[in-house]
């Protein structure tokens, strides 16, 4: 599986929106499970996504897209190229576009999030994407007032209540989708599919033993490849090296 991860430079507080550290830290867990993974701090760039099965996107409103652009990431999606997007990535001026990308857009500027203790309830149990995911709660932040698509809609795989908001945009009690799937085909090109995951604005959520596995799966099933294949992945033994006996001692001077 060829990953891209999209990320960003970092935001917030401490242990709060940390893009590069995900960076790091998921291109060597994803390698260790058999993927291929380039990533950067900025847009990818068509040669970028040449063979790229699934972009990873953890960056601040990545919806802030030149034309150019969204021409590189709308070829992607025709061709069949999949997205898995986390957090405040689908924030930008223009959630509408964004939602065709991944299904959802959060509008920037615009108060639309509570934080606290995120319950999640599951929706689709036989999902499985969802096997390893309860009705836990997290301390994260919650969004609300989001652009869905609807042609296709989402399938929603969790949802929250969201909790009393900020401003004028306090929506509390209002049950909102947190975490979905979609999938869609431009027309004359390959069916695309897309993974979301609305919290991470705290990065231990990433450790979370319920949400770790699920994220595989999600970015698993965005790739077009079997659901369980970055979490069942065996890495071969290593060769001896040339030279080597396979005890990895070198035989005595004048021994070889």
């Amino acid at each position: 599986m060829h990953i891209f991860i999209w990320a960003g430079l970092k935001s917030h507080g401490e242990g709060q929106h940390d893009y590069p550290q995900f960076l790091a830290d998921w291109s060597k867990y994803l390698t260790e499970r058999g993927a291929v993974v380039d990533g950067a701090l900025h847009v990818p760039s068509s040669a970028d996504l040449e063979h790229t099965d699934v972009v990873v996107i953890y960056k601040g409103d990545a919806g802030y897209l030149s034309d150019p652009q969204k021409a590189v990431l709308d070829a992607y999606v025709k061709r069949g190229g999949g997205f898995v997007d986390f957090h405040d990535s689908l924030c930008g001026p223009d959630p509408v576009y964004f939602a065709s990308l991944v299904g959802g857009g959060k509008k920037h500027g615009v108060v639309n999030y509570s934080a606290g203790a995120i319950h999640y309830t599951i929706v689709d149990k036989a999902d499985p994407i969802m096997k390893d995911m309860s009705d836990i709660t997290i301390q994260d932040e919650a969004f609300y007032l989001l652009t869905f698509a609807q042609n296709p809609p989402i399938h929603v795989l969790a949802t929250t209540a969201i909790l009393p908001g900020r401003g004028e945009n306090d929506h509390r009690g209002e049950v909102v989708p947190q975490m979905w799937t979609w999938e869609r085909t431009v027309p004359g090109g390959q069916p695309a599919r897309a993974f979301v995951w609305m919290q991470g604005h705290t990065y231990a959520s990433f450790m979370n033993p319920q949400i770790r596995p699920t994220l595989l799966r999600g970015i698993a099933w965005a790739g077009k490849k079997p659901v369980d294949e970055l979490l069942n992945y065996v890495a071969p033994p290593r060769p001896a090296g040339r030279g080597m006996p396979p005890g990895g001692m070198m035989p005595p001077a004048g021994k070889q």
